[in-house]
């Protein structure tokens, strides 16, 4: 049975790669593009619905005016986003986004509340993404609405093998579908446009029915529908989470593939949003608007009808691969600080951080099944969580540059600071708009699992102290008369240690320790602290493996 286990994980998952092979596995720009910014520049397939979806209720077929002006305060907001995430790559290279902020600026807390709220946004992202791509299945075969939940537990199973094989072969895996996507959807944006605005092409649009109801256009409403459109700006924090997966140099590599993800997102929402203005497409159910815009540019039953509605559904299933990079980076950032399980922080068969890509897929598969893979409900889950952590991002660069006061601080710290202001005010917008969907339940389980983290904490530096050497510890090893050999395997030099060393002498035979040096330990440090034991009648023996697992 365990043969038959191992051979189908080497089947699904392959070899085990030497940590001398880490450096091969990162990406470059070219790669670190389409998998980071799969989550960013796939919203756009439902981020202007959920605009709509606010505005057409109210104001009929006079929405699509203020949804363009929600749009652009969008998009503007994006690159505010950028340029404060930017900065982040500068001052944290080892990654972790707001968390690694926050930490260093706000504190103990505010970076627990980060890490918590991009630990849900991640597990959201892959379950909101998912469905979503379930959603333009279903919208272009309807035929498969009652298995949706099957389909989107089964393209997550899909990501999950494809992300434990390893960054470089997922990158190409999911890479080439992604850049299929943008060439796809541009042109679409492309034809669409010259079609109604050289030609005068415009098919019957699907708002024809609704009345021209003319209520006027409240700072309520629009903040309303600004913070649902907002949805499409998750996403933006994966690359400055995921700088150590890039390649040298790490910094450059992580803010270009930034800069050009905000220009993707910026032609590419703006431009199908555009293309529902001029078309009238309204909100309908079991079909998504760029399945309607789709239809219209390219007529219903086209190949290219099935083209797009294709392209869409794997551009969101492979934006959960997104929550796949950069989780599994931030929650060995937490294990390191002693907030998560020691386990998350260590790489595993492939490279990557094993145990947070499966705590992804069994959180998510979870909410899958809770919420019946409905997208409009776990949409304002989904933006809570992740405008939290932008906001605590940006206060946090706000107090840096006032303490830090380097070259062109002030300017720096006004920007951040109304970036902060703008995303705190979504924030509760969304909570108070979404509220009868819930959308405050996420506060509550980030404060739950900040007081998690927090008794994780507490229960590892118990076990640090517990197992610390003393100088008195030290000096207290018994000594017995040889009689046959005993090898004692070191990890490290604690209380438990020790007393294992002393029983094994008690037995009376030769006694030798054993320690595996991993890719990256400091082996003279351990030597000195061995010697610093006072047993050097007892040979350590160190060997060297270039693998994590030494079982």
């Amino acid at each position: 049975m365990f043969n038959v286990i191992k051979s189908l994980r080497l089947f699904l998952v392959g070899k085990a790669l030497q940590d001398t092979e880490q450096e091969s596995q990162k990406f470059g720009v070219g790669w670190g593009l389409p998998i980071l910014s799969s989550d960013a520049i796939s919203s756009v397939a439902y981020a202007c619905e959920e605009i709509l979806l606010i505005l057409i209720p109210v104001m009929g077929v006079a929405a699509y005016a203020p949804t363009l002006g929600a749009v652009a305060a969008v998009i503007a907001v994006l690159f505010i986003l950028v340029y404060c995430y930017r900065q982040a790559i500068d001052l944290y290279p080892q990654g972790g986004g707001a968390y690694s902020v926050a930490r260093d600026n706000l504190g103990r807390g505010s970076s627990l509340f980060a890490g918590a709220a991009l630990i849900i946004g991640y597990v959201l992202t892959v379950a909101v993404s998912a469905c979503s791509g379930t959603a333009a299945i279903t919208s272009a075969f309807p035929q498969a609405i009652p298995y949706k939940v099957a389909l989107t537990l089964f393209f997550i199973a899909l990501l999950t093998i494809g992300n434990l094989r390893g960054i470089r072969e997922s990158s190409v895996l999911f890479g080439i579908p992604a850049y299929l996507f943008i060439i796809i959807i541009v042109s679409m944006i492309v034809v669409g446009i010259v079609k109604a605005v050289v030609f005068g092409v415009t098919p019957a649009p699907s708002s024809a029915g609704l009345p021209s109801l003319g209520s006027n256009l409240t700072l309520a409403l629009f903040l309303m529908a600004f913070s649902s459109g907002c949805s499409g700006l998750t996403g933006v924090e994966a690359v400055s989470n995921s700088v150590p997966n890039f390649k040298e140099p790490q910094q450059r590599n992580s803010k270009v593939t930034l800069s050009i993800l905000a220009g993707i997102v910026f032609v590419i929402f703006g431009g199908v949003s555009v293309l529902v203005a001029i078309y009238k497409v309204a909100p309908m159910p079991d079909v998504t608007v760029i399945s309607q815009v789709a239809s219209s540019v390219f007529g219903t039953g086209s190949v290219m009808f099935y083209v797009v509605q294709g392209a869409t559904a794997i551009i969101l299933f492979l934006a959960a691969n997104t929550a796949y990079s950069g989780l599994p980076q931030l929650m060995s950032l937490l294990a390191r600080d002693g907030f998560l399980p020691h386990r998350f922080s260590t790489r595993g068969t492939r490279l990557v951080y094993s145990s947070g890509i499966i705590f992804a897929t069994i959180t998510s598969a979870v909410l899958v099944i809770g919420f019946k893979a409905d997208v409009h409900l776990l949409v304002p889950l989904y933006a809570v969580s992740v405008f939290l952590s932008f906001t605590i991002a940006q206060g946090g660069m706000c107090k840096h540059w006032f303490v830090d006061k380097g070259k062109s601080w002030l300017h720096r710290a006004l920007l951040n600071g109304f970036g902060a202001l703008v995303t705190t005010v979504v924030c509760v917008t969304i909570v108070i708009a979404k509220f009868e969907y819930k959308a405050w339940v996420v506060l509550i389980l980030i404060a739950i699992k900040v007081w998690l983290m927090l008794n994780i904490k507490r229960h590892s530096d118990h076990v640090e102290t517990s197992l610390a050497t003393t100088e008195n510890v030290r000096n207290i090893i018994r000594r017995h008369p040889p009689r046959s050999k005993i090898i004692v395997p070191l990890q490290k030099i604690t209380k438990a240690f020790i007393k294992t060393l002393n029983y094994a002498m008690s037995l009376g035979g030769e006694v030798e320790v054993y320690h595996v040096a991993v890719e990256g330990e400091d082996i003279e440090e351990f030597k000195r602290q061995y010697a610093e034991l006072g047993i050097g009648r007892i040979p350590l023996v160190i060997e060297k493996t270039t693998y994590r697992d030494i079982n």
